[in-house]
């Protein structure tokens, strides 16, 4: 188990009992945004780890409507910015089609993302499977996630502590891609909504709005508008049920009994895991992880996504006069 002692193996085990430091996150990036070089890694105490499997997923074991996120794309920008699967430590990296750098059109009323958009830690949408709720089998990714939090704008790789709000179930290219609408612990609105419904008296119209985000985005690209299952939010106490069952899905994952080819599930934080683990003042050596940061200047974007687009009561898109 990589040279490590039965007694370093208790040793960890006692350390990665205690409550998690997010103080000692940081994060090591490297590269031009808006290219298809470009990474971000997680450290803790200097160390790279992975956003996706080592952060735990409830900050507090006792409260399941509390989850830890972090932010791939922040509020108000349009780079399709995803986790990478297959990457040793799973970095933040600029998606691609055809060998370029994607990004997401604004459709009008809408200026790019309306909220932070990311990831949730220690789940996976099960792909081997079908989905009880909708049918069909996951998307093999994390768990989408959306803060509509109206505090600061997240930045990239930003984790945050965020209140299931409910959620959406997505249909993507035939596979179970949900949506959890969530609201940052530090937005002073998180103590007075516990459901999607609440939003209405404090934000009247946003859950409308953040609805046909979901159902139009990808329309201007000419993918066609979005099935959502039931037409509606599912509620706070069915998303998290669903947040648990994808946590179970992302265990079997991490440990071995569920194989999947071109997902790298390893992890710092629990050397029982023995087939995944590696320990963290290891990972910079062995996956060959720039030591240090080397931010270059951000690429220019393609200028057609400075524009918003329009579309008709039927979802097409209208053209110039």
């Amino acid at each position: 188990m990589h040279g490590i002692t039965f007694l370093s193996v208790l040793s960890l085990a006692a350390a990665a009992a205690q409550p998690f430091d997010y103080s000692a996150l940081s994060l090591r990036e490297v590269g031009a945004r808006n290219t298809l070089d470009w990474r971000i890694w997680l450290e803790k105490n200097g160390n790279p780890i992975s956003f996706w499997h080592d952060i735990p997923l409830y900050p507090n074991e006792n409260d399941t409507s509390i989850i830890n996120m972090y932010v791939e794309i922040p509020r108000w920008t349009d780079a399709k910015i995803e986790t990478s699967r297959k990457e040793p430590l799973n970095p933040i990296f600029h998606d691609d089609k055809k060998g370029k750098p994607r990004f997401v059109f604004s459709v009008w009323p809408h200026r790019t993302y309306p909220f932070n958009y990311g990831s949730i830690v220690q789940t996976w949408e099960d792909s081997t499977v079908k989905h009880n709720f909708t049918g069909y089998p996951g998307d093999n990714d994390p768990m989408d996630i959306f803060d509509i939090s109206s505090i600061e704008p997240g930045h990239v790789g930003q984790v945050k502590q965020v209140k299931v709000l409910g959620g959406l179930a997505m249909i993507d290219d035939g596979t179970t891609d949900w949506k959890v609408i969530a609201i940052d612990l530090k937005d002073p609105l998180s103590k007075v909504v516990n459901n999607v419904d609440d939003l209405e008296k404090y934000r009247p119209g946003l859950k409308k709005s953040m609805y046909d985000w979901f159902v139009y985005y990808k329309v201007v690209k000419g993918d066609g508008v979005n099935t959502i299952i039931g037409n509606k939010f599912q509620n706070a106490e069915v998303m998290a049920e669903h947040v648990a069952e994808s946590h179970v899905f992302w265990q079997n994952l991490i440990k071995g009994k569920t194989k999947k080819e071109k997902i790298s599930t390893t992890q710092t934080h629990n050397p029982r895991w023995c087939k995944s683990y590696v320990p963290a003042e290891n990972t910079t050596a062995q996956f060959k992880i720039p030591k240090t940061s080397s931010i270059l200047p951000a690429a220019a974007r393609p200028i057609e996504y400075d524009y918003w687009y329009y579309l008709d009561d039927k979802f097409n898109v209208i053209g110039q006069p």
